[in-house]
Order: structure tokens, then sequence, then C-alpha cells
């Protein structure tokens, strides 16, 4: 199936093409032709599958079908953090570029008056997330009664983040009438029970089994004890020339301390999470993805916002407490169907959290050791023997966006490489 096969204007498949998208992802299409056909939905898919092209398409198809007589926005798009808002209004100026339509991105962290300005300019698409929309709401600068379409993007996360009343007081101040799409990782009995009070007679779109990965996505545990983790990962991107790393972290202050030792290990490297100002962030994402850091160090505040092109590597080097964010995090990589490395440093103490994220993801993970880095800490009751030992040969997975693979070697010294074929580039 071709883009011009789902029925989309002439103009959007120009913009289409322009970002070099041949073929529509399973979820755009199953979605667009819904979407376009005026139905509520329900949607379910892998991160990084063109999720965000699958409601921004036909959302701007029916937007400029028929312009507005008044200012006040036509549809309103919801997200759970700034960088995912960013991302979609970045996606949504993209496709929309040959179209008269006006777009704005609402979130906390930044000046309000600017925000203010632009909404009395008069605006088409709000993209905003639920705290700072309120906000808006409460000084009367945004109105919500022309709203068409309503659009929840990551709507499980928006609950885990707690923003369920926020929800319930911005949708009693949309028109009952209108348009209602829900993008979520999962159909949890939280997003169904939510689904059948926001929605009415939705179409229910799933491309993927819920919380299973990407095949693209190469994953390896590696067990090393906590003390020894910043020095085996530094010795990982050396050794390998990983150029482009994204590394997880369970808190902010350990993703400071990490960035800061990374840096005196002479490897150029930013933090990124909720106490950094927004300045702070979109700079370090924006320095992270024209390579001028080699590594972004993000709490999980990140995990569902960041939308980088082609990235290789993804560390998980604190493994999660919620195993559902490892699926977020290692999605990262392995977008549009490209290839991508996602490791896990796995201490003594986290081998039972690394056992449920098994058990979600129905994966096999291969678990290693690294000569040098033999882990000394008790391996957590209930956790699998101890693995095969692997001499320091970086981290062994599909090849990276320069169709360079990183070597991986086993006890004997036999090579072990894994390639896959690049495909049809696919809308992101």
């Amino acid at each position: 199936m071709q883009f011009d096969s789902l029925g989309l204007k002439p103009e959007l498949l120009r913009a289409v093409g322009e970002q070099g998208y041949t073929q529509p992802t399973p979820v755009q299409q199953k979605a667009i032709p819904v979407v376009l056909e005026g139905h509520d939905l329900m949607a379910s898919a892998q991160t990084g599958t063109g999720k965000t092209a699958a409601f921004t398409l036909p959302l701007l198809h029916k937007l400029s079908e028929r312009r507005a007589g008044h200012p006040r926005p036509r549809a309103l798009i919801l997200t759970p953090t700034r960088e995912l808002a960013a991302q979609v209004h970045e996606n949504l100026r993209a496709y929309g570029r040959h179209l008269n339509l006006k777009s704005l991105e609402i979130f906390g962290g930044v000046n309000i008056n600017p925000q203010i300005t632009k909404l009395k300019r008069g605006i088409d698409v709000v993209i905003a997330t639920p705290g700072r929309l309120i906000d808006h709401m409460e000084r009367g600068t945004v109105r919500l009664d022309a709203i068409e379409t309503l659009i929840l993007d990551e709507a499980d996360r928006m609950l885990d983040m707690g923003f369920r009343p926020a929800l319930e007081r911005i949708v009693k101040g949309l028109p009952k009438q209108r348009q209602t799409l829900l993008f979520s990782a999962t159909f949890s009995k939280e997003i169904t029970e939510m689904a059948s009070r926001y929605l009415v007679d939705p179409v229910r779109v799933e491309t993927a089994r819920p919380n299973s990965t990407v095949d693209a996505i190469a994953q390896q545990a590696v067990r090393v004890d906590q003390k020894k983790k910043r020095e085996l990962l530094s010795w990982m991107i050396g050794s390998n020339d990983w150029r482009q790393v994204l590394v997880f972290t369970r808190t902010k202050h350990g993703a400071n301390r990490l960035a800061k030792q990374l840096e005196t290990d002479g490897l150029p490297a930013a933090a990124i999470h909720g106490n950094k100002s927004q300045g702070a962030r979109t700079r370090a994402l924006g320095d992270f993805k024209k390579n001028r850091i080699r590594v972004l160090v993000a709490t999980d505040i990140a995990a569902r916002g960041l939308d980088i092109d082609q990235l290789p590597h993804v560390v998980n080097y604190d493994i999660p407490n919620v195993p559902e964010d490892y699926v977020h995090r290692i999605g990262r990589t392995g977008r549009a169907g490209r290839d991508g490395l996602a490791v896990s440093l796995v201490s003594g103490a986290e081998h039972g959290l690394f056992e449920d994220i098994r058990k979600l993801v129905k994966v096999e993970i291969p678990t290693e050791t690294m000569d040098g880095y033999e882990p000394t800490e008790p391996v957590a009751k209930g956790s699998p023997k101890s693995p095969a030992r692997r001499s320091r040969g970086g981290g062994g997975g599909r090849g990276n966006r320069n169709g360079q693979k990183a070597s991986a070697q086993n006890r004997s010294g036999r090579g072990r490489q894994r390639g896959r074929g690049q495909g049809q580039r696919k809308a992101a």
C-alpha cells in the first residue's frame, strides 16, 4: 500500500514525500481511513511505528477541508510531557507545511505570555500538556468550545503521571459533539474505562501484542556490579566508537552525576530531566541530535517524548522499576524500521526487576559478562543462572546507522555479528 491510496490531500502527500517516506506503516494503514471517516478511534501500537503520523495526517486533511470563520482552536492534542508535545508539533508542521493551518505547542517551564499572544492571533491546532492547558483555561486565555477533534496521545502515560483529574476537567470543557482519538501503548483496564467515558462507539486498532518490542532492536544485558557500571559504560562507548548514545538513569541526581563523570572520561555528555529548565532540555536535545554531544543521560521523563532520527544505541544504566518503562526506553531506537541496539547494565540487586521485564516482553534477551568487569554482587533470589562469560568486545547487535556492526566475541574468541537489512523508510 502507498500513501496515495489512503485518500489524503495532494498537499499532504507532497509533504510526506519530501520527508522521504514511501509507504504507510501498519498503524497508519489502519488508523488513517478510520479517522478520515469520522469515527472515534482507540489505537495501540509499538513505539516507533509511525503513530504520530497516524493521527496528524488525517487531522490536517480534515481541518484543511473547511476553513474556520473564528480564531478559536478546532483540534486539541494532549500529551503527558513537554518533549512529546514538541515532537508532535514538529511533525504536525512538517506534514502541514503546504497547508494554511496554524498550530501551537503549550507546556510549562517557559514564559506563558508568548503563548497567550499567539492564541489571541488565532490557532487551528493546540498541542498541550494538561497542567499548562488548565493554567490557560483558568486565565481565560484559551477557548475550547470550538474543538472538533480531541486526541489523547500516550493516554496510559498520562494516567501513570496522575493527570486523570486534569483530563476530566479539560474534557468537561469540550463540546460533546466531537471526534476523539485515544492512543495508548496498552489497553489496560484503566484505559478501557477512560475510553468508555470519552469515546463513542470507537473503532479499535491494534497492530502488535501489548508491551512487545520492535524486531529491529537487538537487546542485550550485561551483568556488572553497580559500582563498576560507569567505568564499563565509558569503555563500551569508547571501544566500540558509539557516536550517539541515549542513557537512562532512575533519578535526576543520578543523571547529573553520570553526565559529569562521562565528561571527565572524555565523552561529551549532557543530562535531561524534570528539574532542568525547558530551555536547557531543548538545548541538550538539540546538541545531541546535531552530534555536538555524544551521550544524552535522561530520566524516564524522556522515554516517551524523544524522537531522534536513526538513534543507534540506548543503554539502561539503571533498570526501571516499572517493566513497561523498559519498552518505552528502548523504543527510542529501532524506529521506522531502522536497526538499533539496547543494552541493559544489570547489577545483582536489579535481577528481579530485569526478570519482570523478560516476562513482560517475552523476548529472549541474552545476559553476559565482560572480562575485567565480572560481577561479585550476589544475584537476587529467583534470578537465572550465571550467564556465559564474554571477552570485552563491546555490545553485540545489529548494525548502527552507518552500517557498522558492533562485534561481540564469545569465550572461544569467535566473533558474533548480527545484521539486518534496511527496508523501505516509513513515516515516523
